[in-house]
């Protein structure tokens, strides 16, 4: 009984609505996160950005994404760099100071101590600080 009233173009109708309702849902999100996560903005700016967005919803995005669209995607970029900055950071961390590991620290360290090139008090302090 539904499918008799449910056709193939309601269903289609449906789902459009769907997805259009759902990708609202998506820029009222990326509105909201760009006006609360914007330094360029005061506080009184972003309460009244976020007044005009609630009280009328179409038009406050529509005007945030005409008066304000390439800031986002400014601040966007701002964020990549230093998402990727901080990514690069912990692994140069992760894997040491001159890109190599422990063990080859320690190994290079040895072969210097064994060269006479360090004494032993110099390899204990380098070898502490390779462990640390």
């Amino acid at each position: 009984m539904l499918a008799a009233q449910w056709g193939t173009g309601e269903v289609f109708l449906s789902m459009i609505w769907f997805f259009l309702f759902f990708i609202w849902i998506w820029l009222l999100i990326v509105v909201f996160s760009d006006i609360f996560r914007s330094p360029d903005l005061s506080g009184v700016a972003k309460a009244l950005w976020t007044i005009f967005v609630v009280v009328l919803p179409y038009l406050g995005v529509f005007v945030y994404l005409i008066a304000r669209g390439h800031k986002m995607s400014e601040h966007a970029a701002e964020a990549a760099r230093a998402q990727d900055a901080a990514a690069r950071q912990y692994i140069q961390s992760a894997v040491g100071q001159n890109g190599t590991s422990t063990a080859e620290e320690l190994s290079k360290l040895a072969d210097l101590k064994a060269s006479g090139v360090i004494d032993d008090a110099e390899f204990q302090r380098l070898k502490a600080k390779a462990l640390a």
